[in-house]
């Protein structure tokens, strides 16, 4: 559906009551009852239904008696909702010609009061083109029932965190400025996709420059799953910037390694085929500037890259790092607490875990967890049930017991904030924040 933005300057904010009662109906709602979208909007004198009558000529909402007499959104209307609230928070002013369109979004320049042009990008998955969303996305986890609207949303929230970590670790994407419901402002990218290159003065750098990129995404514990000509971005100096994240995916997916070779085998073809490389000669070159081992045919080999640097795939709950991963880590960090002297037997787990009994107890000591001692007293001495069912048990016994347990706690709340795996953690009466 075309983008008519003339319709935005002369809705009123009736208008915008009732399209924000239809979409608060649309969360347990397919279709929602004309009734409901009444009682919601609380407009006086029943002008709810004349607005909607205007709503619907302008195609802002779809109305739907087939089971009972009901609206709901269309992707116009959801994007005048987005586009409004972006407006009123300052983000832009005016919206331009449309720049781009995919089989899952379009792309609007903006521009602020400043003059500075941005990027919108309003997702629209649910497209004849691409319609296998729950087969080929997560967005869903664990519901059965959804609707296009809620998916675009959904997908434009994880493309601007992955957006923001990316640029937070200096990769090359677009800066993230602002995301309301489906729609994701960014910094406009000052060059062309790479598949309408047609020459490149330098195409041996870029080539290692993209495989660089592919292999450093990995180390950082994620995935691109599109990593092509259609989402390189290339300006005239022929630096290089990627887009296009909501798929990213985890390097402990099921399927990491085959998403990771065909990032690769991607770029191989691409420049085979357009600027005639011998990929012979490229991979012997990029492997010479490069630290990751290689496989049998001298691309990049998923299996010898680091993938603990950075724990983006963690950190954003990429789609492949499940509880069981979380869990599997806090085992490991338990069995250094309990086991100190084993798991500091091995030069590799000393390589590992930069942290020691005496570092632990001198944090624990630093933060006054002690504390925990006159609360366990007083609980002990206040706490008469315990009297009257376990006379024979000696306080202090059970004091200690208590004592213990906690400290063992501490104990792994502070590894887990040395090895990165916790941003904070709470040690007795205060707060240890990771700096890095």
């Amino acid at each position: 559906m075309k983008l008519d933005v003339n319709v935005l300057r002369y809705l009123s904010k009736d208008d915008f009551r009732v399209l924000t009662a239809v979409e608060m109906g649309m969360r347990n709602h397919e279709i929602v009852p004309a009734e409901l979208i009444d009682r919601i909007a609380s407009l006086k004198h029943g002008g709810t239904y004349k607005v909607l009558r205007n709503l619907l000529k302008n195609k802002l909402v779809h109305h739907d008696s087939s089971k009972y007499d009901g609206f709901r959104l269309t992707y116009l209307g959801y994007d005048f909702l987005a586009i409004k609230a972006l407006v009123n928070r300052g983000v832009f002013a005016a919206v331009g010609r449309q720049i781009g369109v995919g089989k899952e979004s379009d792309i609007f320049e903006v521009q602020t009061e400043d003059g500075k042009v941005l990027a919108i990008k309003l997702h629209r998955l649910g497209r004849v083109s691409f319609r296998a969303v729950k087969s080929k996305r997560d967005y869903l986890l664990h519901r059965s029932s959804y609707n296009w609207l809620y998916l675009s949303r959904l997908a434009a929230f994880k493309e601007f965190a992955f957006m923001k970590a990316l640029q937070k670790h200096d990769f090359p994407v677009p800066e993230a400025v602002d995301c309301n419901r489906h729609c994701v402002v960014m910094s406009l990218v000052s060059g062309y996709p790479l598949v309408q290159v047609k020459q490149l003065q330098n195409p041996e750098n870029v080539f290692e420059t993209i495989v660089g990129l592919v292999v450093r995404l990995a180390e950082h514990g994620l995935i691109h799953c599109d990593f092509n000509e259609f989402n390189i971005m290339i300006d005239d100096n022929e630096k290089v910037t990627m887009i296009d994240f909501p798929q990213m995916v985890s390097v402990s997916h099921e399927n990491a390694q085959m998403y990771f070779d065909r990032d690769v085998d991607c770029i191989h073809k691409f420049f085979s085929k357009r600027f005639h490389l011998s990929l012979e000669e490229m991979e012997d070159n990029q492997l010479d500037n490069s630290e990751v081992g290689a496989c049998e045919s001298g691309r990049p080999c998923f299996s010898s890259i680091a993938k603990e640097a950075g724990f983006l795939d963690k950190e954003l709950a990429a789609s492949g790092f499940a509880k069981k991963d979380q869990d599997e880590i806090d085992k490991f960090i338990l069995d250094v607490v309990e086991n100190p002297d084993d798991s500091q037997s091995e030069d590799e787990t000393e390589d590992d875990v930069s942290i020691n009994d005496e570092q632990i107890d001198s944090l624990v000591e630093s933060s006054h967890s002690l504390h925990l001692t006159a609360e366990l007293n007083e609980t002990c001495h206040h706490n008469n049930d315990f009297e009257d069912k376990n006379n024979s048990v000696d306080c202090d016994s059970a004091q200690d017991q208590a004592l213990e347990s906690a400290l063992v706690k501490e104990k792994v709340s502070i590894i887990q904030l040395e090895l990165g795996t916790k941003k904070t953690c709470f040690i007795g009466s205060y707060y240890l924040y990771r700096l890095i």
